[in-house]
């Protein structure tokens, strides 16, 4: 570990000599060993790969299965139809899919820069892929870092690492630490340097430890690259239903030919029903109404700021049970605020804006050192230099200074620039002719050199009571996980060397500040929570800052909850696993840690929700259930490696998000469950028809037309259907829950067998009301044709009315809203109509071998067709009754 070595131990076993660098002929060689400096490309799937992996379904073999069937029975229109389905449902799945899956390419896109190298005694700007390690790099202001370097010169050096550590403040760095913990977290490596962090402040120089693939960036890339895609809980059950209905085929198709060879029937006949029956037992419309309803969702979900890249995920959401949230600019506001400030006069003072109305001479005072003694900018909203130093101007526009006047009433004429080693800055300014020395700095540093302090408008001298006091407001202040930052100043008579600034000073007081969290966040954890959703903090800042924000959260109670990387490590995998619920923060974690913590909650059977907006994001978005990153402050990798982008960077709209996925999957949950119960119904006329003597019902090109648009535009409807404002209310389902839970399995049966019995009825009357029955071994052909229409439009009309019961498993369909859902009264309509097309139009009737229904016909469909509705209104008003009996409101 090169953090852990010293600066001759380094440059002695990368043999280079700090004053002239590598010679062109060495960084050749080097070169040529190590390979070019940058970030490993994964090779992309095609968009053939990307479409084949779509038919790898089992619910899209058993519709193969339906092609070959329509094929054999040379129902070549239905084999069309059956192939656009499957088409569809691919290109669909293709169009989403490849949006995602950059994220290896959006590392290399953002990661090099040019270097300053010195090589042969000469510094020069090279091309950073060809960087090697032992190259010397130069360090300034601005420079973003070509390769992991061991510093070794800084001077004043401070690094923005937020895009590995999540870190909002630039860290010092210090070359000559050394340190023999091999487990030190990444953000306290001071003498270290990390590919694509930018030099904020001061100057270095470092030499080139790791590059390319070996970097921390490398790392994450490669992370990303190994992680498996898991199936989604939806893809998962929908592929056991798949298996399900196929065996359900297979399965009918054998029974009931052998019962029909038993009868002594002909057998090629009976084939040809057998046949039917397997086309009746599968859903041919099921993956494209699926695919159709998630893709509603995503639109759905895009006009709320929540971009979904791949389809299934929009159902993952509503299984999320744990969102795992980095810190920095998603809880937070990712700017660094003042929210307190501390002087002998006062005492401490929370800041709010209207502080600015009654300010004090000596809070006046300390905002004026904090501003004259800074180099950073703030206009208009948009401020540069460093985050604290902006963060101590917009300081003093809420205690109502006019920064402009006084900048200009104020002029520079000395100063004493910020070392890490002092932990000071001093600026010398002539106002009107009176000149002043203003530092600001850590509060241990200037209470060694104050003499006097600011009490009550009065200077006095310094005493122990008073360095008690500054104490103890520091103390308070870190306690909230406040950064401190204390100012002094002293006239002088004449300009003075800058040795002599920063003694005999006068102390004004002390300042905290904190990235405060974000407004809305609170109040969606507090839903989340009731919902059955826990949030944790996953950061890579420092324990008692993330607590601190986690605790005002509420997303921990008690400092146990938190824990660092480093304790992480003292625990092998499985000891982890078993103890991972007892905490909601994990602080100063590497993107190892994040990916780690990820595992062990998924171990654990959650369902995973990880947000973030930075490089040291992309691994652990890969490796969660749903990665969700930032759309404004996330990076492209962060992007890349996500399933869903929130385009407000608000940590509000995941939790709508999840409330909206939840509502999805109930959506999804109907449209499944009315396609399986209408099948079923077709099932259960055909096979027990069959079973009992009757000829069959219906035929394969009917049973075509019911399973691909009579059923599917309902069920699509359905997917549409107004969003249940008690979602939230409920827990998470279960990841491995069926769709057939909570009696939603025994009323899909109970449907589907009074749909099927009703059918057969209607069946039978066709011939009775000729005079005839279906036992009879002479029927005219024109009474078997009119009997199959009866049931043909019995079961259609069944299904449509039907469909109206599937909105809510309790509630009336009057209590919800007739007319709520316009689109699945819209449907019914239209399915009314179709059916009044195919039986009035003599070209479609002879292609699906109907007749037209009497009066007396059309009045026992419509009667017959509510019965099913009716009964289910009729068992809702029970399960009320029992649900408050239950809970002892009866």
């Amino acid at each position: 570990m090169w953090f852990t070595k010293s600066i001759e131990e380094t440059l002695e076993e990368l043999n280079v000599e700090p004053s002239t660098g590598l010679s062109e002929e060495e960084a050749s060689g080097r070169l040529e060993k190590y390979g070019p400096n940058k970030i490993q490309k994964k090779k992309k799937r095609t968009i053939l790969q990307l479409f084949l992996s779509q038919l790898n379904n089992t619910l899209i073999y058993v519709l193969f299965g339906a092609v070959v069937i329509t094929l054999f029975m040379r129902e070549y229109i239905d084999t069309v139809i059956i192939l656009l389905v499957i088409i569809i449902n691919a290109v669909l799945g293709v169009v989403q899919e490849v949006k995602a899956g950059k994220a290896i390419e959006a590392l290399k896109k953002m990661s090099y820069p040019k270097a300053l190298v010195k090589r042969d005694g000469e510094v020069k700007e090279i091309n950073s892929e060809k960087v090697v390690p032992g190259d010397i790099l130069i360090l300034d202001a601005g420079r973003f870092i070509a390769a992991d370097l061991r510093l070794i010169e800084s001077v004043n050096l401070q690094i923005e690492e937020s895009v590995l550590t999540g870190e909002s403040v630039p860290s010092d760095k210090d070359a000559k630490f050394i340190t023999d913990n091999l487990k030190i977290p990444l953000g306290d490596r001071v003498n270290s340097a990390f590919t694509s962090t930018l030099v904020t402040y001061g100057r270095g120089v470092g030499v080139a430890v790791r590059t390319g693939m070996k970097t921390e960036v490398g790392k994450i890339a490669d992370i990303i690259d190994t992680e498996e895609e898991e199936p989604t809980p939806l893809e998962i059950r929908l592929d056991e239903l798949g298996k399900t209905l196929g065996k359900l085929a297979i399965g009918s198709c054998v029974l009931i030919f052998v019962i029909a060879l038993l009868q002594g029937r002909d057998w090629s006949e009976m084939l040809l029903t057998a046949v039917s029956l397997a086309v009746a037992s599968i859903p041919e419309g099921l993956v494209a109404i699926v695919t159709v309803v998630l893709s509603i969702g995503v639109t759905s979900m895009s006009k709320r700021n929540a971009i979904v890249k791949r389809l299934p995920a929009v159902e993952t959401l509503g299984s999320v049970n744990i969102v795992c949230s980095d810190k920095t600019g998603t809880l937070t506001q990712n700017k660094m605020t003042v929210t307190k400030y501390f002087n002998l006069s006062e005492g401490e003072i929370p800041l709010r804006r209207e502080n600015g109305k009654n300010t004090t001479e000596a809070a006046r005072l300390l905002a004026k050192a904090m501003i004259l003694c800074s180099d950073a900018t703030y206009e208009n909203a948009v401020g540069t230099g460093d985050p604290t130093e902006i963060a101590l101007l917009i300081f003093g526009d809420k205690l109502g200074i006019d920064r402009k006047k006084l900048n200009d009433t104020n002029k520079r004429v000395g100063e004493l620039a910020f070392e890490s080693d002092r932990k000071l800055m001093s600026t010398l300014s002539s106002e009107d002719g009176r000149l002043t020395v203003y530092t600001k700095g850590a509060i241990g540093k200037l209470l060694k050199i104050c003499t006097h302090v600011l009490e009550n408008g009065k200077v006095v001298p310094i005493t122990e009571a008073h360095r008690k006091k500054y104490f103890d407001a520091t103390e308070n202040m870190s306690a909230e996980a406040l950064r401190t930052l204390a100012a002094a100043y002293k006239p002088v008579d004449s300009v003075i060397d800058s040795s002599e600034m920063e003694k005999d000073l006068i102390l004004l007081g002390l300042v905290g500040m904190i990235d405060p969290p974000r407004d809305e966040v609170k109040l969606s954890i507090q839903k989340a929570k009731g919902a059955g959703v826990t949030t944790i903090m996953i950061t890579g800042d420092h324990k008692n800052t993330a607590f601190a924000i986690a605790n005002y959260l509420d997303i921990a109670e008690r400092k146990e909850q938190a824990i660092t990387g480093e304790e992480i490590d003292n625990y092998s995998d499985e000891e982890f696993t078993n103890m991972i619920n007892r905490f909601r923060v994990f602080a100063r974690v590497s993107p190892q840690h994040k990916v780690k913590i990820v595992h062990a909650l998924k171990a654990k059977g959650n369902i995973v929700s990880m947000t973030g907006d930075g490089v040291n994001d992309a691994p652990s978005l890969t490796a969660a259930d749903i990665g969700v990153a930032m759309g404004i402050t996330g990076t492209d990798v962060a992007k890349s490696a996500s399933d869903m982008i929130l385009a407000d960077d608000n940590f509000a709209t995941i939790i709508s998000a999840i409330e909206h996925g939840r509502n999805i999957y109930s959506n999804i949950k109907k449209s499944i469950l009315f396609l399986l119960t209408c099948n079923l119904g077709e099932v259960v006329a055909m096979f027990v028809s069959i079973l009992i003597g009757f000829p069959a019902p219906l035929i394969a090109t009917q049973l075509l037309w019911i399973n691909l648009l009579t059923d599917s535009l309902p069920a699509v409807a359905l997917g549409m259907d107004p969003g249940d404002p008690d979602v939230m209310i409920e827990k998470p389902r279960a990841p491995k829950e069926s769709f057939f839970v909570h009696g939603a399995g025994m009323r899909a049966i109970g449907g589907g067998i009074l749909i099927g019995a009703l059918t057969i009825f209607a069946f039978w009357y066709g011939y009775y009301e000729h005079g005839y029955s279906p036992f009879d071994d002479f029927v005219p052909e024109n009474i078997l044709g009119y009997a199959r229409t009866m049931a043909f439009m019995t079961i259609i009309s069944c299904q449509l009315f039907y469909s109206l019961a599937f909105r809510n498993s309790i509630k009336s369909v009057f209590r919800i809203g007739f007319f709520s859902n316009k689109y699945l009264i819209g449907t019914i309509i239209l399915g009314l109509a179709m059916q009044l097309m195919i039986i009035g139009i003599p070209a479609m009737q002879d292609a699906f071998k109907l007749q037209m229904l009497d009066f007396g016909g059309w009045i026992n469909v419509v009667l017959l067709g509510l019965v099913p509705l009716t009964f289910n209104e009729i068992e809702k008003i029970f399960i009320r009754y029992r649900r408050r009996v239950s809970t002892g409101a009866i």
